[in-house]
């Protein structure tokens, strides 16, 4: 860890006890210091895990994946999900789930509630029938991945859901029912129902005031938010310190953690700024180029270091890992052929550079205790048994060498 770069209120202390196996004290004692884990959830999707696993080369791009990222969005649209009635893909999404975690990944499904890729079968039935099923599809999928996936995106888009027209669906349907307000209030309290630990967030593209105003009037109904999701899809171009800045100041204010769920950075030509649904812009050949990667990996880096630095924010999750993924675009930290384009060492430098221990000495004194600090996480001494844990708070604990 360089202390210099990293905020203080992203470092821990823990005064570490060790003995020997006959639980004499070591002193004066070398010993050599490895972070394991971050407490910050450094995430991207994590679709490579359920499609690339047997692919030539997934096994390359799953292990480049994991050198970064401790956090991995995994997708629960429910039209793709459950494209039949009463036949959800379970088993496909749990072994996915169960991957992240063997690999000490928290995985979070992404979204429970949306009026995009939504079921075309809800269309056959009336709006009350509807809300029950939409209601019961949160309580079936919170409650069956308990345990492996305990963080959820509940509702997704909800400033723009009442006033959606590219298409009728059932959820559209639904928000203009019952409000915007209630609607969210009914999700949140079906998933909070399912699994009180649970961590639930609402979430928007739109980092409007009428994103702030919908968040104020759900706290003032009671909705109790875990998160607040941000999404940042920057095809269009970099939104830059001022922006960032703002965005964190307004949402901010909540004293919520932040999560920014869903961010883009592309390394090839931006998208013309008359478009205004992103999905319109359906190109066959997105290419990356090598002035796109250098922006890319400078964008990148700046806006991890604002994120990093703010206070809220618990969670920072780039959308694409690799490039071609979501509209074509050349968005991804690696490209099509599991190349690392610079951007993605940018973050590793980061990730596991300057916000990471690796190899440290330290010694402990004539009592056998020293005193570790690091970027909240995990940690461990070579050679001893414990855990060390760095947190909010000063904590003590003890090591056997």
């Amino acid at each position: 860890m360089n202390p210099s770069t990293t905020p203080s209120h992203r470092t821990g202390e823990c005064l570490v006890r060790v003995i020997d196996k006959n639980g004499n004290p070591l002193k004066d004692k070398e010993l050599v210091l490895n972070q394991k884990s971050h407490e910050f959830l450094f995430g991207s999707g994590a679709f490579d895990f359920l499609y690339y696993a047997d692919q030539p080369g997934g096994p390359d791009r799953i292990e480049k994946w994991l050198a970064i990222m401790n956090y991995g969005t995994l997708p629960f649209y429910w039209g793709r999900y459950e494209p039949e009635e009463g036949h959800p893909q379970f088993e496909f999404l749990m072994k996915a789930a169960r991957t992240l975690r063997a690999n000490n990944v928290t995985p979070k499904g992404h979204p429970l509630c949306w009026h995009t890729v939504c079921a075309d079968w809800l269309m056959k039935y009336p709006d009350e029938v509807i809300m029950d099923k939409q209601l019961e599809r949160i309580n079936r999928e919170v409650t069956a991945f308990k345990g492996v996936i305990d963080y959820w995106d509940v509702i997704n888009e909800v400033v723009i859901m009442p006033v959606f027209d590219k298409y009728d669906n059932a959820v559209t349907r639904l928000c203009k029912k019952y409000g915007r307000v209630n609607l969210v209030k009914e999700v949140f309290a079906a998933a909070r129902a399912a699994n009180p630990e649970g961590t639930f967030l609402i979430n928007d593209f739109n980092t409007s005031p009428q994103y702030e105003k919908l968040i104020e009037e759900c706290l003032d109904a009671g909705v109790e938010f875990s998160a607040i999701g941000i999404q940042s899809h920057q095809h269009q171009g970099y939104w830059g310190e001022e922006k960032l800045r703002d965005v964190l100041k307004r949402f901010g204010r909540f004293g919520l953690p932040i999560h920014f769920t869903e961010n883009t950075l592309i390394s090839g030509e931006i998208m013309p700024a008359y478009i205004e649904d992103l999905n319109d812009w359906q190109v066959d050949e997105w290419p990356t180029t090598e002035e796109g990667e250098i922006r890319q990996a400078r964008e990148w880096e700046e806006m991890y270091r604002i994120l990093f630095a703010d206070p809220n924010v618990k969670a920072i999750t780039g959308w694409d890992f690799a490039d071609g993924a979501w509209l074509n675009a050349p968005s991804g930290l690696v490209t099509k052929d599991n190349r690392c384009k610079p951007a993605y060492n940018k973050l590793l430098n980061l990730v596991k550079g300057e916000w990471w221990t690796k190899g440290e000495v330290i010694c402990t004194n004539n009592d056998g205790l020293v005193s570790v600090k690091g970027t909240k996480g995990t940690y461990e001494i070579e050679g001893a048994e414990g855990v060390i844990t760095l947190g909010t708070e000063p904590s003590k604990t003890t090591v056997v060498l």
